[in-house]
């Protein structure tokens, strides 16, 4: 059966973005691109909250027509416009670019989507996250560690009164100093 999968980058004290939504001490070099762009070209979906995927359609669509994108950067735009993609928004009117706007997070809607996939599905944004997970929905998760300590920002992980008990599957360690360790859910 198809995986949800949460893929998300943090800082070494767990924040996914600094203050006022910074991103720019991502590490995401053309080694850790392109690991990126193999795990994701076989996916079956994106699943993003409506902040995560604005940000990816208000650069993804056209960044392999820009002579500064590197060939992985490239390489990505296509693979994110031919993915079928679902933004999770109460607020969001319409979408392009092959999305589907959800309303709402549905257990039965979801497990019906992971049952058709084409593959796993790619799941980001830590508001989203955060209903998946309340609704146990997340299989895998795989947390990029950068080597950088942020001081403040939004922690992916958000106080919960739901513990998950999670098995290490693995670990990578890239040239950039970025580690990836993937963890499955354990389930009873």
């Amino acid at each position: 059966m198809n995986k949800i999968v949460l893929m998300m980058s943090v800082s070494l004290d767990g924040f996914f973005e600094g203050p006022e939504r910074d991103i720019a001490w991502h590490l995401v070099d053309e080694e850790l691109h392109q690991h990126f762009n193999d795990e994701l070209r076989t996916v079956g979906a994106f699943l993003d909250g409506r902040v995560s995927y604005e940000l990816m359609a208000g650069f993804w669509p056209t960044a392999d027509t820009d002579p500064e994108s590197s060939p992985q950067m490239a390489e990505f735009a296509g693979i994110w416009r031919d993915m079928p993609k679902y933004v999770y928004s109460r607020t969001l009117e319409r979408a392009d670019w092959g999305t589907t706007v959800v309303r709402e997070i549905d257990a039965a809607q979801i497990e019906d989507l992971r049952a058709r996939a084409d593959g796993d599905l790619a799941l980001g944004g830590a508001n989203l996250a955060a209903g998946f997970r309340r609704l146990g929905l997340i299989d895998e998760y795989r947390i990029y560690v950068h080597p950088v300590l942020l001081g403040r920002g939004r922690p992916l992980f958000a106080p919960s009164d739901t513990r998950e008990d999670l098995r290490l599957a693995g670990t990578r360690t890239f040239g950039n100093g970025v580690v990836q360790l993937r963890y499955e859910a354990v389930r009873v």
